[in-house]
């Protein structure tokens, strides 16, 4: 599989207040291809604040979870999901513009939007019911919780965090990701079009054709 390293920097028309400064940043987006994954990625920053989604292909999901006590169809239905994995930086320390803030979020806040339907990413705690109710092992279920991006934090000026978000699409799919955060003082809101999900391919096999 061939991706492009070129990466395109778009300034969105949005723009957030910041509530101790009273200045006005300009969200970006960014998109390429991650240096260290080299799969694709989708990146909004703003002064305060960046969050990279970066693709996860489903062979390396299936793995993954198989790995850490996870019965074959288990994985599959997680690989089938459509994660991302989700770097999340409080860099207000660095904003030059503005003071440091800390920042929150909670995911039960964002919206996936794809033709028509809206739903919210698929949370730590949804999966838990469905390994519960399937008596799945409680060290697989760790391991899992702990893979899995928080639902929600907060961060101080500095902190950042990392982990797998599930969108709960098919691989493929495209869609749009609303976002929200709070920082500065108020609610920040800003929406990430055309991410796609990593399509279900082995790019090991098709480099060796």
């Amino acid at each position: 599989m061939l991706l492009s390293r070129d990466i395109n920097v778009i300034p969105l028309f949005i723009v957030y207040i910041c509530g101790f400064t009273g200045v006005a940043n300009a969200i970006d987006l960014k998109t390429g291809v991650d240096e260290q994954a080299q799969l694709p990625y989708w990146e909004i920053s703003t002064g305060g604040m960046s969050l990279r989604l970066i693709q996860r292909l489903p062979i390396q999901t299936r793995g993954y979870f198989m790995a850490r006590g996870f019965k074959a169809k288990q994985a599959e239905r997680i690989a089938q999901s459509c994660l991302f994995q989700t770097i999340f930086k409080n860099i207000s320390d660095a904003d030059s513009a503005g003071s440091p803030s800390n920042l929150e979020y909670n995911l039960h806040g964002w919206l996936v939007k794809r033709k028509g339907t809206r739903h919210r990413p698929k949370t730590r705690e949804d999966w838990s019911k469905e390994w519960q109710a399937e008596k799945v092992s409680q060290a697989a279920q760790i391991a899992f919780e702990w893979s899995l991006y928080p639902t929600q934090q907060e961060y101080k000026p500095g902190d950042y965090n990392w982990g797998m978000t599930i969108f709960n699409l098919k691989p493929g799919m495209k869609f749009d990701l609303d976002v929200s955060w709070k920082q500065y003082g108020k609610l920040n809101k800003s929406s990430i079009k055309g991410i796609e999900c990593a399509p279900d391919i082995n790019p090991q096999s098709k480099e060796s054709r």
